[in-house]
C-alpha cells in the first residue's frame, strides 16, 4: 500500500486537537521540566556527612507544586475544546 498525496477535491483530516491546546501542552512541559530542575541538588559530596539542604523550601514545597500545576495544566489542554 502506497501512500498517495490528498486530491484537491479530498479534505485533508484537521490535527485532532487546536493550536491553543498545543501551546498549553508545551507550557505544562516546560513547568514540569522546571519543577523537576528545581527538585534536583541537595546532596553531600561526602557520604559519611548528612547534608541538611535536601530539607529546603525549594525542594519540599516550591517543587512539587509546580509539577503539579505542570500535570494539571497538560490535563486542561487535553480536555479544552479547539
Amino acid at each position: 500500500m502506497s501512500y498517495s498525496p490528498p486530491r484537491p477535491e479530498q479534505k485533508v483530516p484537521a490535527l485532532a486537537l487546536g493550536r491553543s491546546n498545543y501551546l498549553w501542552m508545551l507550557i505544562s512541559v516546560v513547568l514540569v521540566v522546571v519543577g523537576y530542575l528545581l527538585m534536583q541538588g541537595g546532596a553531600s559530596t561526602d557520604p559519611n556527612v548528612f547534608s541538611e539542604d535536601i530539607f529546603s523550601a525549594r525542594r519540599i514545597t516550591v517543587a512539587p507544586i509546580v509539577v503539579l500545576t505542570g500535570y494539571g495544566l497538560m490535563f486542561y489542554g487535553l480536555l479544552k475544546r479547539p
